[in-house]
């Protein structure tokens, strides 16, 4: 998948400046695809070069005049013409994996360490989707918004970032017993889970 298509599927939501995208990869498109807010607005120039989305100009008094972006027809079209096609397989590349990998002959204590601060951070994932989500369900349960909502896409995906920080947690406390034991054998003494 390239930055192009994440762009263009952020745009089915409406208008929006660069600064907004940027504000959408980090809360809903985060979940599966990254992206510096550099990297946005050189992708939103190409895109627009390419005429597969508009800017236009908005004027503002007290700032400095923004840009705003949507996706025209051949965009959409472009969108269509992905979505018809197979995905690539997707490629893990985990830093802390290859540190849990080497975690025998290296410093085990430490690396425990990582994968505590790891989950602290899937936690803190697992909790903004989760506002995210009783945002989009806004007091209906979930078949009812299905039902109802124009577009079901941003709620897969949303879900898809939930089950994966939610099994990033539960490989934590299974990696986190397993590497106290470890340390305990090597007689250290195992740290309490943050």
């Amino acid at each position: 998948m390239s930055l192009k298509h994440a762009v263009l599927a952020a745009l089915l939501e409406g208008e929006a400046s660069g600064y907004d995208l940027a504000k959408i990869f980090d809360v809903s498109v985060a979940n599966f695809w990254a992206a510096t807010p550099q990297q946005l607005y050189r992708e939103l120039e190409r895109l627009a070069e390419a005429g597969l989305i508009t800017a236009r100009v908005v004027e503002q008094e007290r700032r400095p005049n923004k840009r705003m972006f949507s996706l025209t027809e051949p965009g959409r079209q472009d969108l269509y013409a992905y979505t018809s096609a197979p995905p690539r397989p997707s490629a893990i590349r985990d830093e802390l994996m290859v540190q849990v990998q080497a975690c025998d002959e290296g410093d085990t204590e430490a690396v425990r360490g990582f994968v505590a601060e790891w989950m602290e951070t899937s936690r803190t994932k697992l909790a903004r989707y989760d506002r995210l989500r009783e945002r989009m369900l806004d007091g209906r349960d979930e078949d009812t918004y299905l039902g109802e909502a124009e577009r079901v896409g941003p709620y897969l995906t949303l879900m898809r970032g939930r089950f994966f920080e939610e099994e990033n947690l539960r490989w934590g406390e299974r990696a986190l017993v397993v590497l106290d034991r470890r340390v305990a054998a090597r007689g250290g003494v195992p740290q309490p889970a943050r």
